[in-house]
């Protein structure tokens, strides 16, 4: 197979952190910059942008397609950084079961209290994804 057409397995799945969080927040920003920028050229120009849209391979409650590999055991349950680029500037995290379905979970407050990295809402969610 060559690398070029399929993802690997070492640079596929990468654990949800902090950093990431920062990474999100941080693409979120520049977006917003570089919206504001678009618009004004657009509402000159009277050309509409491009959206991105979601995978359909990748959509919640679906099976990870076997093109991404096999999720190594440490990861299964744990949050993960998503896969699919619509969701780059988005502040969520997907976590996978063995299963290999696919389940979202947003990384903002949880009922303004648990952020995403809190032990509580940690283990409220392997609850959810138990198969």
């Amino acid at each position: 197979m060559d690398p070029l057409f399929w993802p690997s397995e070492a640079n596929r799945f990468r654990r949800f952190t902090p950093e990431s969080l920062a990474a999100i927040e941080e693409r979120i920003a520049k977006k917003k910059k570089e919206q504001v920028k678009v618009e004004e050229k657009n509402k000159e120009q009277g050309v509409e942008e491009d959206k991105l849209t979601p995978q359909l391979d990748l959509k919640i409650c679906k099976t990870l397609p076997s093109l991404y590999g096999d999720i190594p055991a440490e990861l299964v349950g744990e949050p993960l950084e998503d896969f699919d680029p619509y969701y780059s500037d988005h502040k969520t995290f997907m976590v996978l079961n063995k299963r290999r379905t696919i389940f979202r979970f947003t990384a903002t407050p949880a009922l303004f209290i648990f952020g995403p990295f809190n032990p509580v809402r940690k283990k409220a969610i392997k609850i959810l994804i138990h198969s």
